[in-house]
């Protein structure tokens, strides 16, 4: 009982350091682990502070490291397991961002046996922050269990994360894909997931300019990541499909993508596959679209033949219903062109 009433106090005063003393004073380890041992399950079962538990479940991993693979693997995975059930979502949301760190500790089987069924638990978690916050690091699980339990295990709580209502779940997902690519390889990946990652360029939350801008980063990373070749099969048809949407910002954002993705794809693609869209795009009826044609097409100058954009952004400088920043930035454009045949000659 003294124990237990010392180790309560010791927790509000920050577990880690107290455990530290306490071993300082009280050799050998042993003692040291039944300690760590008594404060873990009495914590995550029996405390009714919620912030006694968040505070095991966000330092779970250091507490491992201290009792050693052995005991994690025969102690500490009840516990860990109670904690990615508990009741707050504060805690579970601790508890999921430890999972690959604390499955490191254990071998595959043991994963599948006790963390999966959790994890797919998580996956549709009431809490979109749960869900984030397991979106944010399942994906290093792929390297754990190998690739046929990726394949049979992880891939379908990858796709529902993927679908996920909450922007921020699908983004956690798209910006770790090289983690599982590496696991399984690009075919299935481009298979199982890429349908649903170009849904996600289509997002019903258009109107939030931070999601336009994830969906366009998302493209580059995907492009960086699996090569130009991949992405013109895969990738460019989807984008150049969305520059007749009729809604403007979906217009926006196959602009931002080709300003992204050209220096991926190189000049050849950017020329006979972007290019055109663009010079299309400076007709388009929405100022905000004229704006970014001008602004795109100067940093696209040093790739381009100038007699291709030339007259699309002498239009562009001269027409009289645009907004005066589509005009002022056609005519940097052209002195950009001027500039450059100048230092050719």
């Amino acid at each position: 009982m003294i124990l237990l009433k010392m180790s309560k106090i010791l927790l509000d005063c920050w577990l880690l350091k107290a455990a530290q003393l306490l071993e300082s004073f009280w050799s050998p380890r042993s003692v040291l682990h039944a300690f760590y041992l008594l404060l873990l399950n009495f914590f995550s079962q029996q405390d009714k502070s919620w912030r006694m538990r968040y505070m095991v479940a966000n330092q779970l991993y250091e507490l491992c490291e201290e009792v050693g693979p052995d005991s994690t693997r025969t102690d500490l995975v009840p516990a860990y397991v109670r904690l990615l059930r508990d009741n707050e979502a504060e805690v579970r949301i601790a508890a999921a961002g430890k999972v690959t760190k604390f499955c490191q500790l254990l071998n595959p089987d043991l994963v599948i046996q006790h963390i999966l069924r959790c994890v797919k638990e998580l996956s549709t978690d009431s809490s979109q922050h749960v869900r984030s916050a397991l979106a944010s690091v399942i994906m290093r699980m792929s390297p754990i269990l190998g690739k046929d339990s990726t394949i049979e295990h992880l891939l379908p709580i990858f796709l529902s994360l993927v679908k996920d209502e909450f922007p921020d779940v699908r983004l956690n997902i798209i910006s770790k894909l090289d983690q599982v690519n590496q696991v399984i390889g690009i075919d299935l990946l481009s298979q199982s997931l890429l349908p649903a990652i170009v849904e996600l360029a289509e997002d019903r939350h258009w109107r939030v300019y931070s999601i336009r801008e994830a969906a366009a980063n998302n493209l580059k990373r995907l492009a960086e990541e699996f090569g130009p070749e991949w992405a013109m099969q895969h990738l460019v048809p989807h984008v150049l499909e969305m520059v007749s949407n009729p809604h403007y910002l979906h217009r926006m954002m196959v602009l931002r993508a080709i300003s992204l993705m050209d220096p991926v794809l190189g000049s050849e693609i950017t020329c006979s596959k972007f290019l055109p869209v663009v010079v299309e795009a400076s007709k388009d009826r929405v100022p905000n679209v004229k704006f970014n044609v001008a602004k795109l097409l100067q940093s696209l100058i040093p790739i381009v033949v100038e007699k291709t954009i030339r007259q699309c952004l002498v239009d562009l400088s001269e027409d009289p219903d645009v907004d005066v920043d589509v005009r002022y930035f056609a005519n940097q454009a052209l002195r950009s062109i001027d500039g450059a045949a100048v230092a050719q000659s």
